[in-house]
């Protein structure tokens, strides 16, 4: 890998260790008595910049260890599930789709047949009641009528016969009267005597 570092666990790029000594691993001495300080603080800052900050030669690492992961050691097992996939979504598509859609459609218009059969049964059932209803309507207003009727009949043969009653009461009760006036008379005669 490159970098020249150690690899991780999992197969990417670390950052080198530092050597001992001053940041850069290099000696200040090795620059030559020309160098500045600044110049060399410069440079040690974009070292450590480069080790803290620039996670490219990770990033790198990882990526290698990802397509190697994916392509050497699976191989085309995915590629090869996709195509199968996508072969058994064109063959529904061109083969299943359709025949389900015509055997749909010749069951969808026999189950409308038998729908719209079923419901001209059942109006014609709803009508048969409705004029049951009617019949039985019609029926119990002539029975209630006839049984007002009949109770008006039964009242004015109570009133004729509690007036006839009545009537044979009062000539009952003017017989006894009279009788008994005719007896008081006689009583009256004979205690005279």
């Amino acid at each position: 890998m490159s970098g020249g570092g150690t690899e991780t666990p999992s197969g990417g790029d670390a950052a080198p260790t530092p050597a001992a000594g001053p940041v850069g691993g290099k000696k200040r001495d090795s620059q030559g008595p020309t160098s500045s300080p600044v110049h060399l603080i410069i440079k040690d800052l974009g070292e450590i910049h480069s080790r803290l900050l620039d996670h490219r030669p990770i990033i790198q690492g990882e990526t290698r260890y990802f397509v190697k992961e994916f392509e050497e050691k699976r191989g085309l097992r995915e590629v090869r599930v996709l195509e199968n996939l996508k072969n058994v979504i064109q063959e529904t598509n061109e083969q299943i789709l359709p025949k389900c859609k015509e055997t749909m459609q010749d069951h969808l218009s026999q189950v409308l047949q038998r729908l719209q059969a079923a419901s001209h049964l059942v109006h014609k059932l709803q009508q048969k009641e409705q004029e049951q209803r009617q019949l039985h309507n019609q029926h119990l207003l002539i029975s209630e009528k006839q049984r007002i009727a009949q109770w008006e009949d039964f009242m004015k043969e109570q009133q004729n016969k509690q007036a006839a009653v009545d009537e044979e009461h009062k000539k009952a009760t003017e017989r006894l009267k009279e009788q008994y006036s005719e007896m008081e008379k006689d009583l009256a005669k004979f205690s005279s005597f």
